[in-house]
């Protein structure tokens, strides 16, 4: 499906899916029998996280067992905006529509506003905000993907392994159900960063975290799968170890058993150089390429697209070498979406409340962003 342009706006788009009959008002709730992970990646296009928002929680030190802390009214809105985040609207979504993503991350943790009984039951009113997030990017006619963030390290660090597979399917269980009638423009990704940790105070060899990672990886995709509805055909991403590329790319990391729906999550293709402040430098392109390179020898070749769930937007001086071949920072975003574009990732930039994009003002801040996004979105369509 192309790109909605800004000519088609978001109260039009409503009014047209309102009596699809999905109970959402804002997704048809239509499977395509040809999709495969691959045609998704290429029509994912590039992506941007609703980033400290939604997966934001309010930890409290004197009990980091409890996985959130109440603050405020205990509202939905508290979580959202604990981080510096203002509340998302309608009309921020539409701006990201306008300005060339086709894809929308929206990381939660659904451990907020959820009680503290062992249970792990996702708080219905705060499962309602999520829903109605994921509504404002259907009408845009974006691909939605939500994940489990934050509350995965929380369940790993502080239960055995048994228990937090147990709750990690409980906690799957209730996403599924709620969005199985959903199209497949809603994709699931398990985890975040936290697969490759243990519980605190305990220690594993390495095949043994391994072997964890692959289980966690398992159990997400073997539970949205029986839960019914559109969610046997959905497309599904697998977290990578840390999300880590060189980890990821090992041979003991495993992707689950299933169909040709299915992507593989790692995050930031020049995480070295960056935090080495060797932005802009030759090694910084050779390090990115050799990546890239691991990636597509690892999954790419084998027909399992990378979902880059995580790439630098703005590239501050510090992080830029002295005397830089590349110093502008949407030059280094040119070079590092060009090159996931060429590898046929889905690279989806992070962004939180007023970086990148303005969310009260609805708009990418700087025009020569503006342009890189434009540009590498319309490459990917017509590749």
């Amino acid at each position: 499906m192309k790109k909605l342009t800004a000519l088609v706006t978001a109260s039009v788009l409503g009014c047209m899916l309102v009596s699809c009959g999905t109970g959402s008002g804002a997704d048809d709730g239509k499977m395509r029998a040809d999709l495969n992970a691959q045609t998704c990646a290429k029509e994912m296009g590039v992506g941007i996280n609703l980033g400290n928002t939604m997966e934001a929680f309010w930890a409290d030190d004197n009990d980091l067992t409890a996985g959130a802390s109440t603050i405020g009214e205990n509202t939905p809105q508290d979580y959202e905006k604990c981080w510096g985040a203002v509340v998302t609207t309608q009309e921020c979504i539409d701006g990201m529509a306008a300005e060339g993503f086709d894809t929308v991350r929206i990381p939660v943790y659904w451990g907020n506003m959820m009680s503290d009984d062992g249970k792990y039951d996702i708080n219905e009113e705060y499962m309602d905000r999520v829903q109605e997030i994921v509504d404002y990017c259907r009408r845009d006619g974006l691909y939605v993907v939500i994940n489990v963030h934050h509350y995965d390290e929380f369940l790993i660090k502080h239960h055995t392994k048994e228990e937090t597979l147990k709750a990690a399917a409980h906690v799957w269980e209730q996403i599924a159900k709620r969005f199985k009638n959903y199209s497949d423009y809603l994709v699931f990704e398990g985890y975040n960063e936290a697969l490759g940790s243990v519980q605190d105070g305990t220690s594993m060899t390495e095949d043994e975290i391994y072997e964890y990672v692959n289980d966690m990886n398992r159990v997400f995709v073997e539970t949205v799968r029986k839960s019914g509805g559109n969610n046997k055909d959905r497309i599904l991403i697998a977290s990578g170890y840390w999300t880590n590329i060189d980890n990821t790319t090992k041979d003991k990391f495993v992707m689950p058993e299933d169909s040709d729906k299915m992507m593989v999550s790692v995050h930031y293709i020049d995480n070295a150089p960056y935090w080495a402040n060797s932005v802009g430098s030759g090694y910084w392109e050779k390090y990115s390429k050799g990546q890239c390179e691991e990636l597509r020898e690892a999954f790419t070749e084998r027909d399992i697209p990378v979902f880059v769930g995580e790439c630098t937007s703005i590239y501050d001086a510090e992080h830029v070498v002295p005397g830089a071949l590349t110093s502008e920072s949407s030059d280094c975003l040119q070079k590092i979406l060009d090159m996931a574009a060429d590898y046929g990732f889905v690279p989806v930039l992070w962004d939180v409340n007023d970086n990148f994009y303005s969310r009260t003002d609805c708009r990418i801040k700087s025009d020569s962003d503006r342009e890189v996004i434009r540009e590498v979105a319309q490459r990917i369509e017509s590749r």
